[in-house]
């Protein structure tokens, strides 16, 4: 599995049979490679997942879909959403459920967040806010978990799905900071990598990892913290 970080909480997942962009927010993020262009990141591409609907999440995504022809997994409303706007190969999803997509499953997963997009018209509600699960034969489970807090049911999804590579907010103010989302990693998880997301790009939230590597103590050289561009096996 080969995975990229574009900053924010953009990843590519690399696939033998699959290329995936998560919650693509390319343009506009102040973390993604001045080097590169949406162009280059597209290439190839062969499914976009979603977490929720916030702007900095969606992202370029339909600009994206229209182009490659991608399949878009999200949950039902962002599926509805995309569609209106001129996006044809969906699939749809919500909490709990799984779909066998060939070259890997995918899971949503609850999040405890909130998911809608803005326009000149005012606010859009799109649906519960998720966490992914990508089970692929012959690679370790990957787990995004989204923007989220921590709660109690992390454990579940660790029991049903023991991801072993995780993607975790850590930026504060929306999502989980450091401390939190290292108690949930440390409590709840037995991941072998750790990926951070949600931080160092806009102000607002928290601008580097130290504090979350801090918090796991032990178990901080499981964090791996991803420059932005730079493509690494896991």
């Amino acid at each position: 599995m080969k995975i990229t970080w574009y900053g924010h909480a953009a990843y590519k997942i690399e696939l033998k049979d699959a290329s995936i962009l998560i919650d693509p927010f390319l343009t506009g993020n102040p973390s993604f490679p001045a080097d590169l262009s949406v162009t280059d990141v597209v290439e190839g591409v062969t499914h976009v997942i979603l977490t929720h609907g916030h702007d900095d999440h969606i992202g370029d995504s339909i600009d994206i879909l229209k182009k490659t022809g991608a399949l878009l997994t999200a949950n039902a409303e962002i599926c509805g959403w995309a569609s209106s706007k001129g996006v044809e190969n969906l699939n749809p999803m919500n909490s709990g459920g799984s779909v066998d997509l060939g070259a890997f499953k995918v899971a949503l997963t609850v999040a405890h967040h909130s998911s809608s997009t803005s326009s000149d018209s005012g606010i859009t509600y799109l649906g519960n806010p998720h966490g992914i699960i990508i089970d692929a034969p012959g690679e370790k489970t990957f787990y995004h978990m989204g923007d989220t807090d921590i709660f109690s049911d992390m454990g579940l999804i660790n029991e049903i799905y023991a991801p072993k590579i995780g993607v975790v907010p850590i930026g504060d103010r929306f999502t989980m900071g450091g401390k939190i989302a290292a108690l949930a990693c440390r409590r709840f998880f037995e991941f072998e990598t750790i990926l951070p997301c949600h931080f160092g790009s806009f102000p607002i939230v928290d601008q580097t990892a130290d504090l979350f590597i801090a918090e796991l103590g032990d178990q901080g050289n499981r964090v791996n913290v991803p420059v932005p561009g730079v493509t690494f096996e896991a």
